[in-house]
């Protein structure tokens, strides 16, 4: 797989970490919901393969996801989304993980990224503290 497919593939796993997150579906769920191999789906997910048309097509209309926004990070993940808040806490996680020289899959990446939007969205003001223990969480 040449480069620049890897980082596109492992970029959009991440994006579709994060949106089945935000749904509270498991990754099998999810791979039934999109008539996909729970194998296949998370192969997706950990950025090994691309989606297929079909299942993006899917995600997009079952669970209101913005298909651009899947594959390359435009706009926002549902339309009225705080696009720029998204695009904060995930600098803010990879900075953080970075000074700390921690490295987590990218699915979990996006889980942690998924939680703590959902948190900015419903208002609650998240702390070092939440961010710590969701990192912890998902640590291997």
């Amino acid at each position: 797989m040449a480069r620049r497919d890897a980082e596109l593939f492992a970029s959009m796993g991440a994006r579709l970490a994060i949106a089945r997150n935000e749904t509270g579906l498991s990754q099998a769920a999810m791979a039934k919901a999109l008539g996909v191999s729970p194998r296949a789906y998370h192969s997706y997910e950990k950025g090994q393969r691309g989606i297929p048309v079909e299942a993006l097509v899917a995600f997009g209309e079952q669970f209101d996801v913005d298909v651009p926004w899947l594959l390359l990070g435009t706009r926002a993940i549902r339309a009225g989304h705080d696009f720029d808040a998204l695009k904060q806490i995930e600098t803010s996680l990879d900075q953080h993980l970075n000074s700390k020289n921690i490295r987590i899959k990218s699915e979990k990446r996006g889980a942690i990224i998924a939680r703590w939007y959902k948190s900015h969205v419903e208002g609650r003001e998240i702390t070092n503290d939440d961010v710590h223990t969701w990192i912890e969480l998902v640590m291997d």
